[in-house]
């Protein structure tokens, strides 16, 4: 799979630590192992999640320590139990945020069940995950799930297994790495190595594994890891206090053991969206989807360990969005849409026998998506021909686009230099054309 993949955002929450008496998952009946499907979404894994009986989807994060939902809609059921209000925060610039917390309450995931367990539950209009997406999620689900089995991750394939960790067997590997996991807070760290920009001496890096991060590397930026001359600022992510700032750059490399990555992605934090996710002094950034999709993953977080195979797509190049364009989903319209045609004969004059040919078409009507402009990297090919936020696309390169979805149109804004994008924008009630050229800003 080719890396045209959207850097949409995701981060990690910090809850505050609240002690709470939760059931670990377990299977159903007498089964050992499972496996489910799941949806690959911006790197990302979207499991179905049920919640006191409510079917939701849910990102598989491992950089959260409770599960977190967020922006149930009117047409959302959702029973909670035991409800207090809380304060809580993660990366961002903002204050901490009023949330709910709930016990005791039902999970299941297939033949996955447990009981009383907490939830957070988190109100907060901008943080709209599924706009930005394309696709409805309603939470987060990392620790809690992972912590009892022994969790197999196939991106290929987008499958995912859940073996007891008594019936899991390791087998000979001569292309797989295996690493000690250290946890932090019920998050785990893995250690690497970075080459900057700067310089070319290897610098030991501690990383958060973070499933429900899209982008491959962030690093946190100090008097060690300092921001390269080639890079520039960009809109990171949201997190649940404030927005996530920084400078996307390149390193020269960056190694897991005997696993290298020649100039991947990097994002460098700015001091103040990192300032409480470095509680942990140790930690030098997060290493997310865009690495671990390259990998088949095996979590064991019982025995402490994480063990990675190289697959299909680890040679894939690292990209990112050059147009400067953040999408996102903005409800839905009624479109007409052309149905069957069919020609038609009517006699005109039986005495003549003359006949008339017309075509009948028949039209249908369907509700499509809309896709809105939510953001505009500043001296960006996007914003020096005068895109703004808050402008609708109505066409892509020519094609309508309601026939695309988000992923879909994310991707032409990645690839080479110099590739050509045509956007019709509906402005305020005007249709505007617009054109112009992709511009890598890291070369």
């Amino acid at each position: 799979m080719f890396i045209k993949r959207p850097y949409i955002l995701l981060l990690t929450f910090l809850l505050f630590a609240i002690s709470v008496s939760a059931q670990n998952f377990r299977f159903i009946g007498k089964n050992t192992t499972q496996t489910f499907n799941f949806k690959l979404i911006n790197n990302l894994i979207i499991i179905p999640v049920e919640v006191n009986g409510s079917k939701l989807s849910f990102i598989l994060d491992s950089g959260v320590s409770a599960p977190v939902v967020f922006n149930l809609t009117s047409s959302d059921t959702l029973e909670l139990k035991n409800v207090e209000k809380i304060q809580i925060r993660g990366l961002g610039t903002g204050d901490p945020i009023e949330a709910l917390h709930s016990k005791n309450n039902r999970f299941r995931i297939g033949n996955l069940f447990a009981m009383n367990k907490s939830l957070f539950i988190i109100y907060k209009e901008q943080f709209d995950l599924s706009a930005k997406l394309g696709i409805t999620v309603h939470g987060m689900i990392g620790y809690d799930l992972l912590k009892d089995f022994v969790v197999t991750i196939n991106y290929v394939t987008k499958k995912i297994t859940f073996t007891k960790p008594e019936n899991y067997r390791y087998r000979r590997c001569s292309k797989c790495e295996t690493f000690d996991l250290e946890f932090y807070k019920k998050k785990p760290y893995i250690n690497g190595e970075v080459v900057t920009m700067n310089s070319y001496q290897k610098l030991p890096v501690k990383l958060l594994i973070d499933s429900g991060g899209s982008d491959a590397l962030w690093l946190f930026e100090d008097e060690t890891f300092t921001v390269p001359e080639k890079a520039f600022e960009d809109f990171i992510g949201e997190g649940i206090t404030g927005s996530i700032h920084g400078m996307r750059s390149k390193l020269r490399s960056f190694s897991l053991k005997s696993f290298v990555f020649k100039t991947p992605n990097v994002a460098y934090l700015d001091s103040l969206s990192t300032y409480h996710a470095k509680r942990f002094e140790e930690r030098n950034g997060s290493l997310g989807g865009g690495i671990l999709k390259r990998f088949k993953v095996v979590f064991d977080y019982p025995n402490k360990k994480i063990t990675l195979k190289k697959n299909s797509m680890f040679n894939n190049e690292f990209g990112y969005n050059m147009s400067g364009i953040e999408l996102m989903h903005n409800g839905k319209e009624l479109v007409r849409k052309k149905g069957k045609a069919a020609f038609i004969v009517s006699r005109d004059d039986e005495a003549k026998a003359t006949n008339t040919v017309y075509l009948d078409v028949n039209y249908d009507y369907e509700f499509q998506p809309i896709y809105k402009v939510a953001n505009v990297r500043m001296d960006s090919p996007a914003a020096n021909i005068g895109i703004l936020k808050g402008d609708v696309l109505v066409k892509v390169n020519g094609t309508f686009a309601y026939n695309y979805s988000l992923e879909e149109i994310l991707e032409k804004f990645y690839g080479d230099s110099g590739k050509n994008v045509r956007l019709k924008i509906n402005r305020n009630g005007e249709v505007i054309d617009f054109e112009f050229k992709l511009k890598d800003l890291l070369e």
